[in-house]
């Protein structure tokens, strides 16, 4: 376990800057708490200051957590979510970064993850690449995404892309642990066409067969495959249907393994999301947020191919 504990460490420490004066928080729930411990019991080596809470297990990505949850995360310097599902696009992190905590997310984490992939990426690569794209982002009014003779369309106009590194050093800074995307917020009612998902889904895995989504201004209207109901079921009936994000992976060391923390970040891919994106600069607010992961798809900005 030693290996492990050095791990840990050195996420603490190379990723978060967690400092001896620092109250730091290592956020969990049953189905993670033994991989969070090995992150506690580092965390205790840096700074006396460490806590270790097991919260109430999630039915999904981005929905809130309990106020008890939301209230301490809003008091401490860092926070380390390493839960099942994703707490990164939700109030309760964007009111601790609003606070001056750092928060860095986790979710669905495992001990594969830690010894090999996403995790091992060169830093500077990832940060130089996540640049790029950001600057892009930061520039297009609008993205075409094409993919088996199959065309979605949206409007990024007045929205300002997000980095994504895995270096969370500064107050108030958030993101995931491993990571290395640039994404943003489209906007909602602009997104038509349709968009081949052939990746992997948040909460359901790696696909085995292709998902097409039919998007009627910013709203998914028809998820057509064997997973469909499931993605629909997920989202609701509400908000959670309204798209939320665009991300580009920017990491060489991540693989497709079904869990979309590190999914989402594998290089050559792109993802589109459904639901909560108010926590980056987006105006639909949701309790779920979903990522759906494409791989190899052609992408225009502007009707200049950048992918």
């Amino acid at each position: 376990m030693q290996h492990l504990h050095d791990i840990a460490l050195n996420i603490l420490k190379g990723n978060l800057n967690v400092q001896s004066s620092e109250t730091l928080l290592i956020l969990t729930d049953i189905q993670k708490q033994d991989i969070a411990k090995i992150f506690y019991e580092a965390g205790l080596t840096i700074t006396a200051k460490t806590m270790f809470l097991v919260m109430p297990l999630l039915e999904k990505s981005g929905q809130e957590p309990i106020y008890a949850v939301s209230s301490l995360m809003g008091n401490a310097d860092v926070t380390l979510c390493m839960t099942t599902h994703s707490l990164t696009h939700t109030a309760a992190r964007k009111n601790a970064c609003e606070k001056g905590g750092r928060v860095a997310t986790m979710p669905g984490v495992t001990l594969e993850m830690l010894e090999q992939g996403a995790l091992h990426a060169d830093a500077h690569e990832i940060e130089v690449m996540v640049e790029k794209y950001v600057q892009l982002l930061d520039k297009a009014t609008g993205i075409q995404i094409v993919k088996d003779g199959h065309e979605l369309t949206f409007s990024v106009e007045n929205r300002l892309g997000i980095r994504s590194t895995g270096v969370i050093r500064q107050p108030g800074e958030y993101g995931n642990i491993p990571s290395g995307e640039s994404y943003i917020a489209p906007v909602e009612t602009s997104a038509n066409g349709e968009i081949v998902v052939d990746g992997s889904i948040a909460n359901i895995g790696v696909l085995q067969e292709p998902l097409l989504l039919k998007i009627s201004n910013g709203r998914l209207i028809e998820a057509i495959g064997p997973d469909g109901p499931r993605l629909l079921e997920l989202l609701g009936e509400g908000n959670g249907r309204i798209i939320a994000e665009f991300g580009i992976g920017a990491n060489k060391s991540a693989v497709l393994c079904g869990n979309v923390l590190e999914d989402e970040k594998v290089y050559g891919t792109i993802h589109i999301a459904f639901g909560s994106n108010v926590p980056f600069g987006g105006a639909n607010a949701a309790d779920v947020h979903i990522d759906c992961v494409v791989k190899s798809p052609i992408v225009y900005f502007d009707g200049q191919q950048v992918i």
